[in-house]
């Protein structure tokens, strides 16, 4: 079993109770992270790949839950450890984990770690970025990962040059 210590940042407690009650009051989910493509191309996989009913899925760094609640109707079991999860799913934690100012590398080699222990063998991890190229997520998750797929995302052309503004991945453990 994993323990985790969650700090409490009451900064977000108003961000929260606004999108709470946006939510009940207007059926307005709120922040779509990457925004509602990106979420789909995650449930359009899932499908795809037919991820079975009733699979253990952990969205990482969940957010306002938005994606969790679209997963429910076809793939969310509800786990009662947080282990032996056959898909996890991160719209943007590394990302965030990656720019702690304090000792970065060691914060994500110890996401990498941790990953690794709640995701079942031969389980699937799903990783969308801003922050990171292909080749760098394939170096970060290159210890106890294999690279399965690239998910198509948005390109965009500047200066001549064209490339992504998100990269979507999809890791099966080793």
């Amino acid at each position: 079993m994993v323990s985790l210590v969650v700090p409490r940042d009451n900064r977000w407690d108003a961000v929260y109770e606004r999108e709470l009650h946006s939510f009940q009051e207007y059926g307005d989910a709120g922040e779509i992270w990457f925004g509602e493509e990106s979420m789909n191309r995650l449930v359009k996989w899932m499908q795809k790949h037919e991820i079975p009913l009733g699979a253990s899925v952990l969205d990482i760094g969940t957010g306002n839950g938005v994606l969790l609640v679209e997963l429910v109707e076809d793939f969310l079991n509800l786990p009662t450890e947080l282990s032996g999860f056959h898909v996890c799913i991160d719209k943007g934690t590394f990302d965030a984990i990656s720019l702690h100012p304090d000792n970065a590398v060691e914060k994500r080699k110890q996401y990498v770690r941790s990953l690794s222990r709640v995701l079942k063998a031969k389980g699937f991890f799903l990783i969308t970025s801003c922050n990171w190229t292909k080749e760098e997520l394939l170096n970060e998750f290159s210890e106890g990962f294999v690279f399965f797929e690239e998910l198509p995302t948005p390109k965009f052309s500047f200066g001549g040059r064209s490339g992504h503004s998100v990269t979507a991945l999809v890791f099966q453990k080793a």
